[in-house]
């Protein structure tokens, strides 16, 4: 019998799986990063608890490219500093990819909050332009020169936050307690450069960063980097706590408030 591609895989496959993830080579990318103190009141109204804010209400956007094999990629993200049990980090609003399958290992593995969305980074000499789009709205746009280069950081590492959880099947809150994730990124840079520019926030109602302003913009620079990433379930959180924010990870927050009737089928 010709193989059934949806059976069991052997160990021996899952093994050879697990092992070629442990050797992936270095991915450089070529990205914008934004950084900008904003609204102190607003930042802190996005951060689910235990989440606190940092000591200042800076917001961080990230729009990169990857040109793998065969395979480009578009990665960005809109996060705020925030504070859990001494470690300072970020909490990611918004994380859109191009591509399904960047889109699905962060959601269900490490609980990161991707869309898909377009991506875009252009550089034509010294101008750059660099955006994040959904449904038709660019949300963030980066618009400058490169006026310089800047000296290479060392290696770093970068923690970002995740809260991993499954929606009630009844659409009564969450089949079991919340997961607070740490996720740690070992980032390298080779080549990085200074922005003067701007930041451009637009108004979308799935994607409303508009709501965390540009008082002062901090940081502006275009470069190339690459990371890896490793995750750890630091504690179980409270489901009730997290419920009124479960909306930022959906478009229509009514498709995890409203279980299916009884006895029907989805």
């Amino acid at each position: 019998m010709a193989r059934v591609r949806y059976g069991a895989r052997t160990e021996a496959e899952i093994e050879a799986a697990r092992a070629a993830r442990s050797t992936l080579p270095d991915i450089w990318s070529t990205g914008v990063m934004a950084l900008w103190e904003s609204d102190s009141d607003a930042v802190a109204a996005v951060l689910p608890p235990p989440l606190e804010p940092a000591g200042r209400p800076l917001v961080r956007a990230a729009i990169s490219t990857v040109q793998l094999p065969g395979y480009p990629l578009g990665a960005g993200s809109v996060a705020v500093a925030a504070v859990h049990d001494g470690h300072e980090g970020w909490y990611p609003l918004v994380m859109p990819m191009t591509h399904e399958r960047a889109l699905t290992g962060g959601r269900e593995v490490f609980g990161e909050p991707k869309k898909l969305g377009e991506v875009t980074v252009e550089r034509d000499g010294l101008v750059v332009r660099a955006a994040l789009a959904r449904h038709g709205i660019a949300f963030v746009e980066v618009r400058g020169a490169v006026d310089g280069p800047l000296p290479l950081p060392e290696p770093v590492d970068k923690l970002d936050f995740y809260f991993k959880f499954l929606p009630a099947v009844d659409g009564g809150g969450f089949d079991c307690d919340p997961v607070l994730i740490h996720c740690t990124r070992r980032e390298k840079v080779r080549r990085l450069e200074r922005i003067s520019g701007d930041v451009v926030l637009r108004e979308s109602v799935y994607d409303p960063v508009a709501d965390l302003p540009v008082r002062r913009l901090v940081e502006l620079t275009i470069g190339e980097k690459t990371s890896d990433q490793r995750g750890r379930a630091v504690e179980r959180v409270s489901a009730e706590a997290l419920l009124p924010y479960i909306h930022q990870r959906y478009d229509d927050p009514q498709q995890i408030h409203d279980g299916p009737p009884e006895g029907s089928v989805r």
